[in-house]
């Protein structure tokens, strides 16, 4: 019994307009580039989330080894209202998620 392998041609490559939903290659363009710019301030925004949970783990280390609790309510409710302020209701989902990551790292 002979087994037989079935090749399947690559899928074509989708076009910039494709890719972006635009309907004219110059907003396609646009998106593209735009698109790259969010990309990398995505990369720079975990990279500061990531050093923020850097430096909130010295915090919650000096606190705990010195007695007190690993989390302070009060500074968390500050910075819920610091993120509300600047960015509405969803600005404190935001920090939530933030405060979350940078719990019990320790």
């Amino acid at each position: 019994m002979t087994s037989t392998t079935t090749a399947t041609a690559p899928a074509p490559a989708l076009t910039t307009t494709e890719k972006t939903g635009a309907r004219t290659d110059e907003a396609a363009a646009l998106i593209g580039d735009a698109r790259e710019r969010i990309d990398t301030l995505d990369d720079r925004i975990i990279g500061l989330i990531q050093e923020r949970m850097a430096v909130s783990a010295v915090i919650q280390e000096a606190r705990i080894s010195s007695g007190g609790r690993r989390v302070n309510l009060a500074r968390e409710m500050e910075v819920l209202g610091h993120y509300r302020d600047a960015l509405g209701k969803p600005g404190t989902a935001l920090a939530m998620t933030m405060l979350e990551l940078c719990r019990g790292r320790i």
